[in-house]
């Protein structure tokens, strides 16, 4: 008779449940916190949170993709090392960063081909551009976008400069957003 009062009155206590009992609702607030932490996740914002423009090498004659393996690039008055481009890595490709609190950026492309290797043909190219904040997402964050406003280059072996995007708007999706078209030999002019 004990007994069976002992459990009636923890049946009856306020705030207090049976093992039996607790299973649904600890399961539930499992699944809760299941549903909350995979919802912390970055998925929802893409692995690229940085407005770099890509500038892709082309052919000037062709227009066609092209690969050099001779050049340097860097960035001129930056901070610390700015080789974005060493000689002896074949490319078609070269990212030039662009700074927020900055409204221009240049770059000089060395020729390092055995005939062409003179400070004189360096290329300069100078981007002037406005920084423009962009609020992606609560998951992204806040990043910057640029707008190049014009473009300057000497033209040496670089023969012109595109800009890809019609509203020449950099953002942070990973496609080529400049073509540098280099002057090349062809057999044709041999």
């Amino acid at each position: 008779m004990r007994l069976k009062r002992s459990c009636a009155a923890m049946r009856n206590r306020p705030g207090k449940m049976l093992w039996p009992a607790r299973v649904p609702v600890l399961s539930a607030a499992a699944a809760v916190m299941l549903g909350v932490c995979g919802s912390c996740n970055t998925t929802g914002c893409t692995d690229n949170r940085s407005s770099i423009p890509l500038a892709g090498f082309y052919a000037t004659g062709s227009g066609s993709t092209i690969s050099l393996d001779s050049i340097d690039v860097g960035g001129i008055g930056a901070p610390g090392d700015s080789l974005l481009l060493a000689s002896g890595e074949a490319a078609t490709a070269v990212y030039l960063p662009l700074r927020s609190e900055r409204t221009s950026a240049a770059f000089c492309i060395a020729y390092r081909y055995k005939a062409l290797d003179y400070r004189e043909l360096n290329d300069t190219i100078t981007f002037n551009y406005s920084s423009i904040p962009y609020f992606a997402s609560e998951e992204c964050g806040a990043m910057m976008r640029y707008r190049i406003e014009s473009v300057v280059h000497s033209r040496h072996l670089l023969d012109s400069v595109a800009i890809v995007p019609a509203d020449s708007v950099i953002t942070n999706a990973d496609i080529e957003n400049l073509r540098l078209y280099f002057k090349t030999s062809s057999a044709e002019n041999r």
